[in-house]
């Protein structure tokens, strides 16, 4: 019942991005970073302000993140829906305003791990996780994450 209740939580944060994707922009040119851990910096601070382009602007198109449950999602499309879904004020089903507080940080080769923990006005205590960022020539092309929206407390 519980991966269920898990599921649903994150198929409406993935469905708010598709619903969403009407007020996406037009995917931005590829920025590469200078080394793996600029990458995963980039990303955090990028997903921290929610500014979209800047998180697009790292994943090329055969991007790859893999979420709890072995859910997949494929693509620099299909993660810029993602992305605009998670951007949304929380009133519209999103998680804008949150922060991501890296905690530890270990490379191997072009591989960054994060532990971190999520903090926001809307959460009843921070949400804490980790995500393995792997990398190549600057940009970030597989993300596996434990992020899962159905764990989190919110403030009722």
């Amino acid at each position: 019942m519980k991966s269920m209740i898990k599921l649903t939580a994150l198929a409406a944060i993935l469905q708010a991005g598709i619903l969403s994707v009407a007020h996406a922009q037009e995917l931005p040119p590829l920025v590469p970073q200078p080394n793996a851990e600029m990458v995963t910096f980039e990303h955090l601070e990028a997903l921290n302000e929610c500014d979209w382009d800047r998180l697009m602007a790292q994943y090329p198109e055969e991007v790859l993140f893999i979420l709890p449950n072995g859910v997949t999602i494929e693509g620099r499309t299909a993660i810029g829906e993602l992305f605009t879904g998670f951007c949304l004020p929380r009133e519209e089903g999103g998680l804008a305003g949150a922060t991501f507080i890296t905690e530890t940080v270990r490379t191997v080769g072009g591989t960054v791990n994060v532990s971190w923990r999520l903090e926001a006005d809307w959460l009843q205590e921070p949400y804490r996780g980790g995500d393995a960022y792997v990398t190549k020539d600057g940009l970030m092309y597989v993300q596996v994450t434990t992020f899962d929206p159905a764990d989190m407390n919110f403030v009722d």
